[in-house]
């Protein structure tokens, strides 16, 4: 039985998920994606490797996996031949299985992704002229109730491990063809660990840029997506710049601080109200983390500046989040906190049952022309993969089950229309 029972689905109070390394696989092996280099050594160690040969036989191994992709021991060329199979006996070298692949119509790709332990989840990639971004997910399901947003009629099911965080990425480069070919010169024996290693140059790439906007809030999955994002960004790792990842919260105030200091990515918030009354109803966390608490956040955000602005995510809902007042209230905010911020203004991406719909293209450009006049940058996001479901909102895995948040909203409107 797996161990996902033992989460409570919290509501508006913070989960606490039960913690894991790894997801336990049937066959008793180790996956080693998601896994440090430091942490690699001690499963080689405590596995019978005497610690000089677990060092070095982690160091071959971890570029091996994050510079090279291979997904067998066997390709490890450097490897002694003896050496291999004892490898394969104990661990395996991991990926998230595919359930679906679908392709939009605008090129956006999306895909259906299942964990071991059987749990479905979604990431997309959108390719543009001059970038290709992944958005990737950080758990199963969402706490958040976001009431524009269709993953947020989900439950939460567990948070994902850093393995299946970083799977996500390397399932995209495996996708993309875009592993690096080229020399592993470096990664001899008698190579010191502070050594450059890997004497190759990255080919051209697709997937430029990484968002943690897909399913799940990643501060509430906070150790396991910080983890996972030093991987991506270790240079011996997947070496992506952390000027080309953003973080998106919807507003968990106590960890943003730690998300600077010990992360220190883009931020993103997804902002999408200026009022108390309307984000509490779209934006359920509000009423744990108001706006001003979030603001004053945003403003002590380490790293943030002018040449790193903070994005605030602004979904627009017709007659709901999207007057005149609004827009210069969100000036207003914004100068007011000093903020060194820019909008994204988002049409609001349908689904079955939506309680909303998106605002007039008319309204979406009055209102980006008044932030703009501002002097805020309020472009306004091209909707991508609305034909697969992949758009901003939009992710959600299959299951036919009503969740816990349909069954609390039911019971919130069944109360108010009682009075």
């Amino acid at each position: 039985m797996s161990d996902t029972n033992l989460i409570s689905r919290p509501g508006l109070i913070d989960p606490v998920p039960v913690p894991r390394e790894v997801t336990p696989r049937e066959d008793g092996r180790i996956d080693l994606i998601g896994l440090s280099r430091k942490r690699i050594g001690e499963l080689f160690e405590t596995a019978g490797l005497d610690p000089k040969a677990a060092k070095l036989r982690s160091r071959q191994v971890f570029h091996w996996l994050y510079h090279r992709g291979v997904t067998e021991f066997e390709a490890m060329t450097d490897i002694a031949k003896t050496m291999r199979p004892w490898l394969t006996e104990r661990f395996v070298i991991g990926r998230p299985q595919i359930v679906e692949a679908q392709h939009s119509e605008d090129g956006t790709r999306k895909w259906l992704l299942r964990t071991d332990d059987g749990q479905d989840y979604e990431m997309v990639f959108i390719p543009d002229e001059a970038r290709g971004t992944l958005c990737v997910s950080s758990q199963v399901g969402c706490t958040l109730n976001c009431r524009f947003c269709h993953t947020g009629t989900m439950r939460l099911v567990r948070n994902l491990t850093p393995g299946e965080i970083v799977g996500q990425v390397m399932l995209a480069r495996d996708a993309l063809g875009e592993w690096p070919k080229g020399s592993m010169a470096g990664l001899d024996d008698g190579a010191d660990d502070d050594e450059d290693g890997g004497g190759y140059s990255p080919d051209g790439r697709l997937l430029t840029n990484i968002v943690m906007m897909g399913m799940g809030e990643p501060l509430y999955n906070f150790d396991n997506v910080r983890d996972a994002l030093k991987l991506v960004m270790d240079g011996d790792g997947l070496a992506l710049s952390k000027r080309r990842i953003t973080l998106s919260t919807s507003g968990v105030v106590p960890m943003m601080a730690r998300a600077g200091e010990e992360i220190g990515v883009n931020l993103a918030v997804s902002l999408h109200a200026v009022s108390k009354e309307v984000r509490d109803e779209i934006v359920p966390i509000n009423r744990k983390y108001g706006l001003e608490e979030l603001l004053a956040a945003c403003a002590a955000y380490p790293g943030a500046s002018n040449a790193r602005r903070i994005t605030f995510e602004y979904v627009m809902l017709k007659d709901k989040n999207d007057s005149d007042d609004d827009a210069r209230e969100l000036v207003r905010l914004l100068k007011q906190y000093k903020l060194p911020a820019k909008v994204n203004l988002i049409p609001f991406n349908p689904w079955p049952g939506a309680p909303y719909e998106c605002s007039t293209p008319e309204r979406v450009r009055r209102f980006s022309e008044i932030v703009f006049d501002g002097g805020i940058s309020a472009p306004v996001r091209t909707p991508r993969g609305r034909d697969i479901d992949a758009a901003c909102g939009q992710l959600k895995t299959s299951s036919q089950k009503l969740s816990r948040a349909e069954l609390d909203r039911l019971a919130e409107e069944k109360q108010a229309a009682l009075g």
